[in-house]
């Protein structure tokens, strides 16, 4: 069962690779954008990457890569999809960057142990049929004091199911949205443990594309227009935001948001 999710996976993301336009990618913003409240989260609790040797797991478009290659990390690009790590090789060129590619299983890593002073991973854990052995690699390939940073959609808001149920041209059948307690399994392998949630009032920037703005989501990706259009909704999102910063305070409601990020020390 496992050998079949990542070939779908694989499959998948090579056709969408081939469908990326690269000079479409304005990597600043995915980890600067108001609308990027996970990545300035984790940037937040990185502190700078200069000299260090960072392992970008499930690279994706290269859009981690290249921002970190920017601040002065020696970045691995890595992915199960030969696709998206030749269009992170050619998003890196593009902006003038050096990063090295690799085709790598998350699960089983062809890294030594203590490689690594960063390992990011953004939305991967969700794709795979068992999470906790990606964060034990994650553990095992960083040195010690090493920081892991992943972020991830959750399974328990009911409105952002809907919207998985409607949006099945642009993800995989398999994914498996995260259980918020995943948070006390990495605090379990790790020295040092903060996390956050994001998107409770804020999602009402979704049901405005859907409702107000028909957009449909099997044609555009919701979390890829959050970042594109993010200079005409940062006024309405930080509106919003201020929101969320009070609901979380309520016992539970973390839970609810639509993503949780992570960043743990060894």
């Amino acid at each position: 069962m496992a050998d079949e999710i990542f070939a779908k996976e694989r499959q998948f993301h090579d056709q969408w690779a081939a469908t990326i336009d690269i000079d479409g990618i304005n990597v600043k913003d995915c980890f600067e954008a108001c609308t990027a409240p996970e990545n300035r989260f984790i940037l937040r609790h990185l502190g700078c990457v200069r000299g260090k040797k960072l392992l970008d797991l499930g690279c994706g478009a290269g859009e981690n890569s290249v921002y970190f290659a920017k601040k002065g990390a020696l970045c691995v690009a890595s992915d199960y999809s030969p696709g998206m790590v030749e269009v992170a090789m050619q998003l890196a060129a593009a902006n003038g960057v050096t990063i090295e590619g690799r085709t790598m299983n998350a699960i089983a890593l062809d890294c030594p142990d203590n490689t690594f002073d960063i390992v990011y991973a953004a939305n991967l854990l969700h794709h795979l049929p068992d999470p906790e052995a990606v964060i034990k690699e994650m553990h095992r390939v960083l040195k010690p004091g090493g920081k892991a940073c992943f972020w991830e959609p959750l399974k328990h808001n009911p409105i952002i199911n809907v919207y998985r149920r409607m949006a099945t041209f642009v993800r995989t059948e398999d994914e498996t949205p995260l259980d918020i307690n995943i948070v006390k399994f990495v605090e379990s392998r790790f020295a040092q443990t903060t996390y956050d949630t994001f998107w409770l009032a804020t999602l009402w920037i979704f049901l405005q594309f859907y409702l107000i703005e028909k957009v449909d989501p099997n044609k555009e990706r919701y979390w890829k227009k959050i970042i594109i259009e993010q200079a005409r909704l940062k006024p309405q999102y930080q509106r919003l935001e201020k929101l969320d910063v009070i609901l979380k305070k309520i016992p539970l409601m973390k839970r609810f948001a639509w993503n949780l990020a992570v960043v743990a020390t060894k």
